[in-house]
């Protein structure tokens, strides 16, 4: 059987998040980083069902405070991460689906306060490893944007 050729990704993409009801979201493709992080200006863990859960909300767009989305999710685990500013935090990681140029895929993700960088979303090597290859000299290969989403309105 013959291995599924690498897709090519720029340095930045237009993705989605249908399980956090988030249509499309910027992401800055990032090798540097082995899990995808994305950006929640509040995250409070909660048990239901005797299990951990997590309550977090997020300002998708760059630039937009207004636009908000709520959530509430199954904690996958809380891990020590490391910034590229060396700065290690607790973080808790929720595995969700992504959604990039019709292809889905389980990845995880961090939740943590991204709202003075310039993307809400990082995407890492994990997911990165899943099928796609980065032209650093280029982005939105894939296309889209935030004005013509990237699934169905939820």
């Amino acid at each position: 059987m013959a291995k599924k050729q690498s897709e090519l990704i720029g340095w930045r993409e237009w993705v989605a998040l249908p399980d956090l009801g988030i249509p499309h979201i910027k992401a800055k493709v990032d090798t540097g980083a082995k899990t995808s992080a994305l950006h929640a200006y509040y995250v409070t863990p909660f048990e239901k069902d005797g299990k951990p859960w997590v309550r977090f909300g997020l300002h998708p767009l760059q630039k937009d405070s207004l636009t908000c989305i709520e959530c509430e999710y199954p904690v996958k685990d809380v891990r020590p991460v490391t910034d590229s500013g060396g700065h290690c935090e607790e973080r808790v990681v929720i595995e969700t689906r992504l959604l990039i140029n019709g292809v889905e895929m389980p990845i995880e993700v961090t939740l943590t306060d991204r709202e003075n960088m310039r993307f809400r979303m990082l995407l890492g090597r994990s997911a990165l490893r899943k099928g796609f290859l980065v032209d650093s000299s280029k982005s939105f290969l894939l296309g889209g944007n935030k004005d013509q989403p990237l699934m169905p309105s939820m």
